[in-house]
């Protein structure tokens, strides 16, 4: 009897560890989060402040092509709801609901990234580099952070497809396809702001 009630403690005091562990886990994302919106709060400030600094060359009116920005926009927000898809298809507890939308964000993110690379590409070629002023070191470093950070949560998306379809939806399982919504999102958001400050101020 004491044998049965040490082992019910046990058992109870593992799963209040394993609960707290997935609790300290969200709030290290969250912090993680943070420190992200610092880094673009700083690198949006530096470019408000560099964008005019053209050192003779050509400003954003020149080099931009907005219309190519607007479809990089509806892919990456068209990615952010295929997200919030496939976290509706896991809380109805379809697994294959679940990796069929993740699979087509991770498409859409990378649709996205191969026009932001072309962009960058053709700028290179055209002589628009990060050394040729202020302005474009401030527009390849804000940009290219958002990039990475897209190709970042492409890779984290990939890695949580593989964790799925090993060992299906699990709390530790659905707690990931949480988070990395959020991230994902997060970087729509971020997005939103690049499109506005950064090419479309910068065309008007």
């Amino acid at each position: 009897m004491a044998h049965a009630h040490n082992h019910s403690l046990t058992h109870e005091g593992g799963h209040d560890g394993h609960h707290d562990l997935e609790e300290l886990r969200k709030f290290g994302f969250w912090i993680f989060l943070i420190t992200d919106c610092i880094l673009f709060a700083t690198l949006f400030a530096t470019f408000l402040v560099l964008h005019e600094n053209t050192a003779g060359g050509p400003g954003a009116k020149e080099i931009f092509e907005l219309p190519g920005v607007i479809v990089e926009t509806f892919i990456l927000l068209t990615s952010s709801f295929t997200s919030g898809l496939a976290v509706l298809a896991m809380n109805a507890g379809s697994r294959k609901g679940l990796l069929g939308w993740l699979v087509v964000t991770i498409l859409l993110g990378a649709c996205f990234i191969g026009m932001e690379v072309t962009e960058f590409l053709k700028l290179v070629h055209e002589g628009h580099t990060i050394h040729s002023s202020a302005f474009l070191s401030g527009f390849f470093t804000l940009v290219g952070t958002h990039g990475l950070h897209v190709s970042l949560g492409i890779c984290w998306i990939t890695a949580l497809i593989i964790q799925l379809s090993r060992h299906g939806i699990t709390p530790v399982t659905q707690r990931k396809v949480h988070i990395t919504s959020l991230y994902w999102h997060f970087l729509d958001a971020v997005w939103i702001f690049v499109f506005t400050f950064v090419y479309l101020m910068g065309v008007m």
